[in-house]
């Protein structure tokens, strides 16, 4: 039985050991080619939002529109900035950059064709959104539902006062 137990809390130990609370360091690249390390962003004073999406993910394309709507102004008001991480793989990357230049996203765009930093942030399904705050994952939700994004800036407002 001792060793039940034991092996329950060293079982419980790594699930909770496993959520991950820093931002991994994972070499990803922008829309231009440019490598850059996910880490980085740790020393970012201001709240970011995270947003893994991907081309053929309907429910993270209303997300990221919703969101483009109303982040002029989340800007000004907080400072956000958002990065969204593209998971489209080696076969369909080539229509990320068409897709966000179309849509007018200036959001910080990057691309996770390995999925690394999927794998390193524990994310399952997209849309999956976190907020970071200095370095920690404040915030996070899975899917879409219209006005989610209300509680996403509710969320980044509370950090910023």
């Amino acid at each position: 039985m001792k060793v039940f137990y034991a092996f329950m809390l060293l079982f419980v130990f790594s699930a909770v050991s496993a959520q991950q609370k820093d931002l991994p360091s994972v070499t990803l690249t922008d829309l231009d080619g440019k490598k850059i390390d996910f880490s980085s962003y740790a020393s970012e004073e201001k709240p970011i939002i995270v947003s893994f999406w991907a081309t053929w993910c309907g429910p993270c394309l209303k997300e990221l529109a919703a969101i483009h709507d109303v982040y002029d102004e989340w800007q000004k008001e907080t400072g956000v900035k958002l990065i969204a991480v593209s998971i489209d793989d080696a076969k369909s990357v080539k229509r990320v950059k068409p897709l966000v230049n179309g849509k007018g996203w200036d959001y910080t765009v990057l691309l996770d064709t390995n999925h690394d930093l999927k794998r390193a942030m524990n994310v399952i399904n997209v849309p999956f959104t976190a907020v970071v705050y200095k370095g920690k994952i404040v915030y996070k939700h899975t899917s879409y539902t219209p006005g989610v994004e209300k509680q996403l800036i509710k969320e980044v407002k509370a950090l910023v006062k």
